[in-house]
């Protein structure tokens, strides 16, 4: 009994969640007539795929989502590499005024990111790279302290025996990392291979800011601009809408099983 209620409550709660995307795809599918019927029908009466290629040719959405991908893909790695070093360094090296500066780091989370906004533009603007897809890239290879911590935690899962049995066998602290650790941490790598996937995907003042001339925009800023001169194009804006978030449903589920073994072995030490 208890598990029927449970497993009710569940399937109600996730129809909840799940109710605005499939109204927006029921929407993206409508014809004129089913879309302006009152009152509100949520099944078409006729089903118009086609909408999804009258919406995707109005705007250059291809160039859109090339960006999108370049930008995602680049910084992913980056976020990858560069958080994994980092977290390697505080967890398995000890030196002086180490743990400052992990808590100074940590503090960096506090910052909104708004507070930072102008600097950073200043700042990318006195490098040439402002109208350029850089700005979106090259922060995330130099570490996120919220990925570092996650990683670290996880990184302090391991016995250091493993690690003092490596350097018998003449292993360097690289090849420690790079043959040891990287493979142990391969949930929680993806863990936050998909935090900063989605939120790379979704960013939308990122590319407002630094980005200037309509080939350089990620899809998030085209689907904004896009919205902005078509308003009235509800089946056209609900199309676009659910092809701008599929790739990170379709990533989440693939990954939910190593989502699931990164936050639980990042949060033993937490």
């Amino acid at each position: 009994m208890r598990k029927t209620l449970l497993y009710s409550a569940l399937i109600l709660l996730s129809a909840l969640f799940i109710a605005p995307f499939f109204w927006t795809l029921m929407t993206a599918i409508k014809s004129e007539a089913d879309l302006y019927q009152f009152p509100p029908v949520f099944w078409p009466s006729e089903w118009h795929w086609e909408n999804f290629t009258v919406a995707w040719n109005k705007q250059p959405f291809g160039t859109y989502f090339q960006n999108s991908l370049v930008v995602v893909v680049l910084s992913t790695i980056g976020q990858l590499i560069s958080s994994s070093l980092v977290a390697y360094g505080f967890a398995r090296f000890k030196f002086p005024g180490r743990d400052s500066l992990f808590i100074l780091l940590l503090a960096t989370m506090m910052i909104p990111w708004d507070v930072k906004m102008i600097p950073l533009y200043m700042e990318f603007n006195l490098l040439g790279w402002i109208n350029t897809l850089k700005p979106l890239i090259v922060p995330a290879y130099f570490a996120d302290a919220f990925f570092v911590f996650l990683l670290r935690q996880y990184i302090m899962t391991v016995p250091i025996e493993i690690d003092e049995a490596a350097r018998m066998d003449g292993a360097n602290s690289f090849d420690i990392y790079w043959r040891i650790h990287l493979p142990l941490m391969m949930p929680a790598l993806v863990l936050v291979g998909t935090f900063h996937f989605m939120n790379a995907w979704n960013d939308y003042l990122g590319p407002l800011i630094f980005l200037n001339d309509q080939s350089k925009y990620t899809l998030t800023l085209g689907l904004s601009m896009f919205k902005g001169l078509h308003e009235v194009d509800v089946t056209s804006i609900a199309a676009i809408t659910v092809v701008l978030c599929l790739p990170p449903l379709v990533l989440f589920f693939l990954a939910q099983r190593y989502i699931m073994d990164g936050a639980v072995g990042s949060s033993v030490k937490g």
